[in-house]
């Protein structure tokens, strides 16, 4: 069940280059929270700006109380929220939205995440190594200086790999390009994976013919986080033809076969 607290900031650091770790004591919502769902903020105290902001959990910390979102400064709210301190607090609602799945009898798993898509993963991560399984994470962005979630990956035991556009670091090329390999050399048992709707359609097709099965976390601009507005309508599957889902509600994780990308 969602609720709202008065989260107390612990932590708003800059951790590359116009991207911030904001972590919060919400015990209510850490002890409820799975990887794939997330939060939305308000983030001033009056109504301007109107529209909470949804953020992935990062990471959570339940016997701590603690859950910790990754963000980009991309405008006024975010601007704002770069601007915190510690101490200070915020209105925060959540969780919300339905979480990957996490079979029991998962051995092997790779993530695939690109630029500030990895804000889901880093969670779905930790908690999978807890359950025991292996796991393999790609990590891409368009240079070194915007790779994000290396050293909590690391830090788990997750064998990491990167990509970068440019060649800045690790592989050049786009993150699906040190996939391919990957899935040809390995066994895997399942697939999760989030970054921009292209990137996610070809590691779609990719576990299509490998005959992995996998999910995606979409990323929507979401109004409501609830289901009302319908402001982050997307296509999915159904039989011959397709409907409408809302991500927020009914995602934001689906299988990789059942979603429609628009590319």
């Amino acid at each position: 069940m969602s609720l709202v607290e008065q989260a107390v900031i612990i932590r708003n650091e800059e951790i590359v280059p116009g991207y911030l770790e904001l972590e919060l004591r919400a015990p209510g919502i850490a002890r409820q929270a799975l990887p794939g769902q997330f939060i939305n903020i308000r983030v001033g105290s009056t109504l301007d700006p109107l529209l909470r902001r949804p953020f992935s959990v990062y990471d959570n910390d339940k016997n701590a109380g603690d859950i910790t979102i990754l963000y980009k400064v991309v405008g006024r709210g975010t601007g704002m929220m770069a601007e915190l301190d510690m101490g200070e607090t915020l209105d925060v609602l959540g969780p919300l939205g339905r979480p990957f799945s996490l079979p029991e009898n998962l051995q092997r798993v790779v993530l695939v995440g690109g630029g500030v898509g990895m804000a889901p993963l880093v969670y779905l991560a930790r908690v999978s190594c807890e359950r025991g399984a292996a796991v393999t994470a790609l990590v891409g962005a368009r240079t070194a200086s915007e790779l994000l979630g290396l050293n909590h990956l690391r830090g788990m035991g997750v064998k990491v790999m990167v990509t970068t556009d440019d060649g800045s670091q690790g592989i050049q090329g786009q993150v699906t390009d040190g996939l391919e390999p990957l899935l040809t050399e390995s066994d895997y048992d399942f697939i999760y994976c989030c970054g921009p709707e292209p990137m996610m359609a070809r590691v779609a097709d990719m576990a299509h013919r490998y005959g992995l099965k996998g999910e995606v976390a979409l990323e929507e601009n979401m109004a409501c986080g609830i289901g009302a507005c319908l402001g982050c309508a997307h296509r999915v599957k159904q039989g011959q033809d397709y409907s409408y889902v809302q991500i927020c509600h009914e995602g934001p994780v689906f299988s990789m076969s059942e979603v429609v990308f628009d590319v």
